[in-house]
């Protein structure tokens, strides 16, 4: 028996219970509210169902918090709040400068007053929620349009968060979809705004083996940093002010130095991302041939431009590190994903399903008469995905990449805002009214913006773009003179380099009045107006496909549960989620075994190799040589637990997520997945899907021996 499950936290303090499903998967997701049925206690929990989750009552659940897009719990009734590094990076990134490389060499706050504000981070607490797939669904039945349909979904949805809003306007509300074009859930958060650096390890602690390491195993990383959450004084969410004080959680989690063994009882809460394991064949299809691919060659590229512009500018290099750790996090994630496709052959198997469904849907007259049609026309939806999939790659990465086109879209939007103004007096009261929060927004597009990198990376993809044909063809290149020579690349690298979007301080001076905004004018603006226009038709059309597949997967998962007579669980989507399993290694390969835990004598070896990503703070080595572990440890430590692995199933999103062993308590924190787990957002397997955590151990001992940072220990109990 696979002892490891997923739940969904379809949650939290509402009166009624949200039920999913019946039988219990092998792997999947389902609610808190069925937590009875997830066989917990047989796998090894000890303490109640109801500590973790009890409608109307305080349980573990209390404890956990989005941190934003990673997981986080509070570990003391102060507002501390455990998660990753990487979580907290851009915060300190933006904090950090050549002088106070906070980045590099952590950050220590002894003292509440000490704590700086972490940019960039907001808190969401999840208070409750309400099945509302009634509301959503019945306004779109008579709806046979697909643009149609699935933009009155969105509407729907849209109004029925606005309403719980207005009717709680201390909450903020969000309407997930839990299974596409089937099931909607309205859930309500509370959200915290102002957030604060307490504690981060150095960057060689934090990030030890930069990427090397990343998504490999065995790992000796500390992925861990501390912040802690601010209200003000009414307890209400308030902006960052010196005035506000530390948020009380209802419930905060207790740690464990003792830590857990091999094969021991362990389960997981958390945010996880995105998960697409109730597609069809075609779906794993796609992002086999192009989703994968296309990403991580260009975000490979994108990146060795950054690291470039970086070797000779200290400040340079602090200002694109969290660019460059984002692309590197996800290149590697596709590269290990299209790995392990290939690896298990998962669109041959799913073939196989499909066609298996395909004839079991042809056996029943009922459903031959209600899904006939259902196999051809996903396969007519992919054919037509298939075709353009290149020009949709292009649509969706010249933003992401070219960062003047994000300040190009950006200005271009309070331009044509100012234009629509009846009168003078109009365009000053909307410019007087916007400009505070649009300078901002400015200054944060700047805060990583270079323009040579920006230059490059417009050479590459434009120079790809002009050579798309036919269905991929795009209409402002193929207009456009300069772009149908050798020279393309040069002409948009020009562009970039004379318009005076490309500066900050420039474009202070274009934005000093609405006068001046709308006298702006220059050659790319008037190119990115023509990408948007072109941009803005196909994402019509990419709407009306949406529309399109939400219909086609809400009937292909309902004829699905009926051929495999069970109900599903929805795949992840944000909201709060239970995985449970245990603490265990894995053979990756012939003749090979990982065991599950790794020490600081590995960390050690590693950096005897002389590599600079393996290089660590020589007190590691001093603390270790002394066996100066902690009186809070086990007494007979020969050495402290760096990482731990083990069979839960996680996604992205599940970064910060705290690890709790058997009767609720702390004892790592989750940050990665094995190279061949990374397969999970598509297919779960018990054989090689492991998932990574840093050992509260190590992130203990680090605080206490190596950072000077004993007040952590304190405030979390441990003595």
């Amino acid at each position: 028996m696979i002892l490891h499950k997923v739940i969904v936290t379809a949650l939290l303090l509402g009166a009624s219970a949200f039920q999913f499903a019946a039988t219990v998967p092998d792997e999947g997701m389902f609610p808190l509210s069925d937590l009875n049925r997830a066989g917990l206690k047989k796998a090894g929990l000890k303490i109640s169902e109801k500590d973790i989750y009890n409608p109307g009552s305080i349980g573990l659940v209390d404890a956990l918090v989005r941190v934003g897009g990673c997981s986080g719990s509070f570990v003391s009734g102060q507002g501390l709040i455990i998660t990753n590094h990487h979580c907290a990076f851009s915060a300190v990134q933006l904090a950090s400068t050549p002088q106070h490389n906070y980045l590099e060499n952590g950050f220590v706050a002894h003292q509440q007053e000490q704590e700086i504000e972490a940019k960039g981070l907001t808190i969401r607490i999840t208070d409750s929620y309400e099945d509302v797939s009634k509301e959503v669904l019945d306004g779109v039945k008579a709806i046979s349009d697909p643009l149609q349909r699935i933009e009155a979904i969105n509407q729907k949805r849209q109004e029925l968060a606005r309403k719980a809003e207005q009717a709680d306007p201390t909450i903020k509300a969000e309407v997930s979809e839990m299974f596409i074009g089937k099931s909607y859930v309205l859930f309500k958060y509370k959200t915290i705004e102002d957030v604060r650096l307490v504690y981060v390890p150095k960057q060689n602690i934090g990030e030890f083996g930069f990427e090397t390491d990343n998504w490999v195993w065995p790992r000796h990383t500390g992925d861990y940093s501390f912040l802690r959450a601010y209200v003000a004084k009414d307890g209400s969410s308030a902006a960052y002010s010196k005035d506000n004080v530390p948020y009380g959680p209802k419930k905060h989690l207790k740690v464990n130095p003792k830590g857990v063994e091999e094969n021991d009882f362990v389960f997981i809460l958390g945010y996880p991302g995105r998960t697409f394991r109730h597609r069809p064949a075609q779906y794993i299809d796609y992002q086999e041939k192009f989703l994968l691919p296309y990403t991580s060659e260009l975000y490979d590229f994108e990146n060795q431009r950054m690291e470039d512009a970086g070797k000779t500018d200290k400040a340079v290099e602090l200002a694109l590190a969290t660019r460059i750790k984002r692309n590197a996090n996800v290149l590697k994630n596709y590269r290990g994903k299209l790995k392990g496709l290939r690896n298990i052959d998962l669109v041959q198997t799913k073939r196989d399903e499909d066609a298996a469904l395909a004839k079991f849907i042809d056996s029943r007259p009922d459903l031959k008469s209600a899904y006939g049609n259902l196999m051809t026309d996903i396969e007519k939806h992919y054919d037509r995905v298939f075709e353009d999939a290149p020009k949709e790659l292009w649509m969706n990465n010249i933003y992401h990449g070219v960062k003047t086109f994000n300040i190009a879209s950006y200005f271009q939007s309070f331009q044509d805002a100012i234009a629509q103004q009846a009168s003078p007096k109009a365009q000053q009261a909307l410019f007087d009214q916007n400009i505070n929060k649009f300078n901002k927004g400015i200054h944060e597009l700047f805060e990583a913006y270079h323009l040579g990198v920006d230059q490059q990376i417009a050479r590459h993809l434009f120079a790809e773009g002009a050579k798309m044909q036919g269905a991929n063809a795009l209409k402002f290149l193929r207009d456009n003179v300069h772009a149908q020579s050798d020279t393309t690349g040069a002409w948009i690298a020009q562009l970039l380099a004379t318009t005076r979007l490309n500066n900050e301080e420039a474009f202070r001076k274009i934005t000093s009045s609405p006068a001046s905004i709308l006298a702006y004018k220059d050659e790319l603006l008037d190119l990115h107006r023509a990408v948007a226009a072109e941009y803005a038709t196909f994402s019509s059309e990419q709407k009306r496909r949406e529309g399109m597949l939400n219909k086609l997967m809400g009937d292909y998962v309902a004829v699905r549960e009926q051929f495999m007579d069970k109900n599903f669980v929805p795949d992840a989507n944000s909201t709060l989620r239970l995985t449970f399993g245990n603490i265990k290694g894995y053979s990756p390969a012939d003749a090979t075994y990982m065991q599950p835990f790794t020490s600081v004598k590995g960390l050690l070896e590693k950096g005897n190799s002389g590599l600079p990503e393996f290089g660590y703070p020589h007190k590691i080595k001093e603390a270790w040589l002394a066996k100066d572990f902690g009186s809070y440890m086990k007494k007979d430590m020969n050495d402290v637990p760096v990482n731990i692995l083990y069979n839960m199933d996680t996604t992205g999103g599940n970064s910060g997520s705290p690890i709790m062993n058997a009767n609720g308590e702390l004892i790592g924190v989750n940050f990665d997945r094995a190279y061949d787990a990374t397969i999970n957002d598509f297919a779960w397997n018990e054989s090689y899907s492991r998932s990574i955590g840093v050992d509260i151990r190590f992130v203990l001992w680090v605080a206490d021996k190596i950072d000077n940072a004993q007040f952590i220990l304190k405030e979390m109990g441990v003595h």
